[in-house]
């Protein structure tokens, strides 16, 4: 009976190692992984980057399992506008208070909260994204093919405080109406 429990509790040392194992933590490659941001409004669009600072993702298998990211907010970065063709004004005025104030809030995190394997290489993540200090889930399906994994989602900005020019709180606006909504293209390698 002796042999019996000490086979049993070298089963359960073993499986729990194992399950313990099968999960890795892998860092992101800062420089490699990319976010690209759309922001509209009644006249047109403007596009750009922001910078990761540090994420990991966790993998068990081929299949991400979570991970968290922070964002440098700092890094804000217009693309489609040329140095002294509104730029630095544009840049300047996304990093300040009316917008994501980045000299109080220099970092935006996500952190992924429940993750479903859809079984065609993508997943349906649910995640937390806190920006200006404020906590909100964010839904998306998430891509993943070898170390590199891709989504694109809309963030509505009036959820953390970011109200400049929005129609959903500002009356006669007109053409000067900033969508609600940005979009969001990710791309993490690992």
């Amino acid at each position: 009976m002796k042999n019996l429990k000490t086979i049993a509790l070298a089963l359960i040392v073993a499986f729990g190692s194992f399950t313990a194992t099968a999960q890795n933590n892998k860092k992101i490659d800062v420089k490699k992984s990319s976010i690209a941001w759309v922001g509209k409004k009644v006249t047109g669009q403007h596009n750009g980057t922001i910078n990761f600072t540090e994420g990991t993702i966790i993998v068990n298998g081929k299949s991400i399992r979570g991970g968290s990211f922070t964002v440098d907010m700092t890094s804000i970065n217009t693309t489609d506008l040329e140095a002294g063709k509104g730029k630095e004004k544009l840049d300047g005025h996304l990093k300040a208070d009316d917008f994501f104030g980045v000299d109080k809030y220099p970092t935006a995190k996500l952190e992924i909260k429940l993750i479903s394997d859809n079984g065609d290489g993508t997943s349906t993540v649910t995640a937390n994204l806190t920006i200006k200090d404020q906590t909100h889930p964010v839904n998306f399906v998430l891509k993943s093919k070898g170390n590199t994994a891709t989504t694109t989602f809309k963030i509505d900005r009036t959820k953390y405080g970011i109200k400049y020019g929005s129609g959903s709180f500002f009356d006669g606006l007109g053409d000067k109406t900033i969508n609600d909504e940005f979009e969001l293209s990710v791309t993490l390698v690992y």
